[in-house]
């Protein structure tokens, strides 16, 4: 059965959230948007293409870094209107040069960096 990414529910913009994580250990590395233009690229090509909405572009994760996010799996969440990446992330995942975006812990009201960028 073939998949068609028209079948996905994105919002008034055309978008969709996109998560990626990491295939090898569970951990959650970031969330960006894609369009359905994006998941096609990605399917095809399996380098991970978002769609930056500040720029109206697309983007491939690592294109200027050299940090590539290898698709391995894609899922859709039972709503249809999220995506779960599984990847193989080469390099950091976030801007900051950390692995992950979601390094910053909030307990009992204080804010904790769980992560130093990478070296």
């Amino acid at each position: 059965m073939g998949f068609d990414p028209a079948t996905l529910k994105f919002d008034s913009n055309g978008l969709i959230p996109a998560i990626a994580q990491d295939v090898e250990d569970g951990t959650v590395l970031m969330m960006a948007w894609m369009n359905s233009e994006a998941v096609a690229r990605t399917l095809e090509t399996k380098r991970v293409t978002y769609w930056s909405r500040s720029r109206q572009s697309f983007w491939i994760k690592g294109e200027t870094s050299g940090h590539v996010q290898e698709l391995v799996d894609l899922r859709i969440d039972c709503d249809r209107d999220c995506i779960l990446m599984l990847v193989r992330q080469n390099g950091p995942a976030c801007h900051t040069n950390r692995r992950s975006c979601f390094y910053t812990s909030v307990t009992a009201g204080s804010e904790d960096i769980l992560m130093e960028p990478m070296a």
